[in-house]
């Protein structure tokens, strides 16, 4: 297949780095405000531009924005694409839905579900039996323990560590190197060890 990449920003870049490792040729990059020009040495097109029927993987951290995006690409026609680095490490009995990104150094445990449009970044663990809902996001360095469920749109930051069993509700995020003890709500954002939610501003 010949993919092309929604988003030249740094998560397109390294969603570009991940095909180059596995072998996998770019088409080039769908970005709106890029648009017309090249990155890499790729053309940009506009999203509206993807040839139908072609392959495609979103490469932007916004879990809200690649919704909206997959939503769009698909309408044309286009399909998405699973990306995994080849130093990546996927256990048997693991499933990874169309869309999936798994960079550089991420280990996949055995029995995961990574579901549609999800990343796993580099140097990222994701234990046994866990379930990545669709658009989940973990950033480098994230441990995500066995059987953790993430809904859809939850987001583990760099080095943050997620304990066994507990619950990532729809768009929490765990900031950078929290330690989550404790189930989180949904829409919540949760930092420090061990992970509580942020005080509102005044």
């Amino acid at each position: 297949m010949t993919l092309w990449i929604a988003g030249a920003g740094g998560v397109g870049r390294e969603a570009l780095d991940t095909a180059l490792a596995a072998g996998v040729p770019v088409a080039g990059f769908l970005d709106d405000r890029a648009q017309g020009g090249t990155v890499r040495g790729l053309p940009v097109l506009a999203p509206g531009q993807l040839p139908a029927g072609a392959p495609y993987l979103i490469g932007i951290a916004d879990p809200g924005v690649r919704e909206r995006l997959a939503a769009v690409l698909d309408g044309l026609g286009g399909r998405a694409a699973t990306l995994v680095h080849p130093r990546a490490i996927v256990g048997p009995e693991t499933t990874l839905g169309p869309g999936c990104l798994v960079m550089g150094g991420a280990y996949v445990s055995s029995n995961v579900r990574i579901g549609p449009h999800s990343q796993v970044h580099y140097n990222v663990t994701v234990g046994h039996d866990t379930v990545l809902t669709e658009l989940v996001t973990v950033y480098p360095g994230g441990n995500v323990s066995g059987s953790v469920h993430a809904e859809p749109g939850a987001t583990v930051g760099s080095n943050a560590v997620v304990l066994q069993g507990r619950k990532l509700g729809r768009l929490a995020f765990v900031g950078a190197a929290a330690v989550v003890t404790r189930d989180v709500p949904d829409r919540t954002t949760v930092i420090g060890s061990p992970a509580r939610p942020m005080a509102p501003r005044a």
